[in-house]
């Protein structure tokens, strides 16, 4: 196993709770693996949830009464949101251009159903990037087309590339990940006016995923497009979310910042929030206003954790033969290239959760879009000594197709 580092007291190995996890995580994780798999697959923290958040909803829960809550998201949190906004990014947000949703997942469908009002019209995202911002425009009736992001190039995009997609009168929506799932990319300021430019030249609506904003390495900053100009956030949809950088994902939390009041309301609508057929749960807001209020130091000391990891990630998988991964500026996944194997991704991953005990996601276009062919993801949001031997039994399953194919 590899060397383990000394380690904050809040993400010590001790502080993973198995049981719990074996019970409770799923998608992908250790809930749905066979018996000794470590998964190093679905981006969400094996560390409890900063105690403040805890507490809050304790104290919620005391009260005894579970209400219904405003259709839009409680005042509260709506409040806490826009002056995060006002400070950092949209120095006019109000609350009510703030939507809270169902997950930042619903948030990004809503986006597309919103943008995309007949069949066939078009959405231009990223390649590679999460299969969310794919399939959100398929279920609207979109019609997808792929920005390709040059791995010669720091996975930028060429700005003449983006304007050759764009097709007048049928394009409605652009997206961008930032910071980039799976690759771990932080979007340059320069790189963000190249195409909000392109989107206000074509009267295109902005959808900016951002829910990794608060999973960004010094000494980059996250630059939200918004915070370009009124004219740029006037087109622009933020959605952030608490899973990322408060562990909350079964909570279901996401916002949905609204270019204007106006379309906020629009968006309620389309919802069916005010029918009561949608809408989320007070208990998980009382938990995201928490985080925002009372979690900023447990996520100072989370960053502290995923620093060292993903360090001692990148050094060991580019010791590895035939492995190169680039060192991620944002989130806390890897997407290493294993193209040398000459071996599919989906096989790959396959033969490494049912030989070597070790789960990773596919770099599969189902996942990621084509861009991703020839590459692995992995997270890192775990504890030293689980990522140790998770990475010890990637080299050693590795090792063996290497040698397999050789012979």
């Amino acid at each position: 196993m590899g060397a383990v580092s000394a380690a904050d007291d809040l993400f010590a190995h001790r502080m993973v709770d198995m049981s719990v996890l074996q019970a409770r995580a799923y998608n992908y994780r250790w809930a749905v693996q066979a018996p000794g798999v470590i998964p190093l697959t679905a981006a969400d923290p094996d560390f409890p949830v900063a105690p403040e958040i805890v507490e809050a909803v304790q104290r919620y829960l005391r009260s005894g009464y579970f209400c219904y809550g405003p259709a839009a998201g409680m005042p509260e949190l709506r409040e806490a949101v826009a002056r995060r906004q006002r400070e950092r990014y949209r120095p006019a947000c109000l609350p009510e251009q703030v939507f809270v949703a169902n997950s930042a997942a619903s948030a990004l469908y809503l986006v597309a159903q919103f943008a995309i009002n007949a069949p066939g019209e078009e959405a231009i995202i990223p390649d590679p990037v999460d299969f969310l911002l794919e399939r959100s425009v398929l279920a609207a009736g979109g019609r997808v087309k792929r920005l390709r992001l040059h791995g010669e190039r720091n996975f930028s995009f060429d700005p003449d590339e983006l304007e050759a997609l764009i097709t007048p009168g049928r394009t409605k929506l652009v997206s961008i990940c930032n910071p980039h799932n799976p690759l771990g990319r932080v979007l340059r300021p320069a790189e963000l006016e190249a195409l909000a430019g392109a989107a206000l030249r074509h009267g295109l609506w902005i959808l900016a995923d951002e829910v990794w904003s608060d999973i960004v390495y010094k000494p980059l900053v996250h630059t939200s497009i918004a915070a370009l100009g009124p004219d740029v956030a006037s087109r622009t949809f933020s959605v952030l979310g608490f899973s990322k950088g408060y562990g909350l994902a079964g909570l279901r939390l996401g916002l949905l910042i609204a270019p204007s009041r106006k379309v906020c309301q629009a968006l309620l609508r389309l919802s069916h929030a005010n029918d009561t057929a949608y809408g989320v749960s007070t208990l998980s807001q009382v938990a995201g206003l928490a985080a925002y209020e009372s979690a900023g130091g447990w996520l100072e000391r989370f960053m502290a954790h995923l620093l060292r990891q993903r360090d001692y990630a990148v050094g060991r998988l580019n010791q590895m033969d035939n492995v190169a991964c680039h060192t991620p500026e944002g989130t806390y996944v890897l997407f290493p290239d294993v193209s040398p194997f000459g071996i599919d991704s989906e096989r790959m991953a396959s033969e490494l959760a049912d030989r070597h005990r070790v789960a990773v996601v596919p770099g599969s276009p189902a996942f990621f879009g084509p861009g991703a062919v020839g590459r692995l993801r992995l997270s890192f949001a775990t504890s030293r000594e689980i990522l140790a031997e998770g990475l010890d039994r990637l080299e050693a399953g590795l090792a063996e197709m290497a040698a397999r194919r050789g012979a």
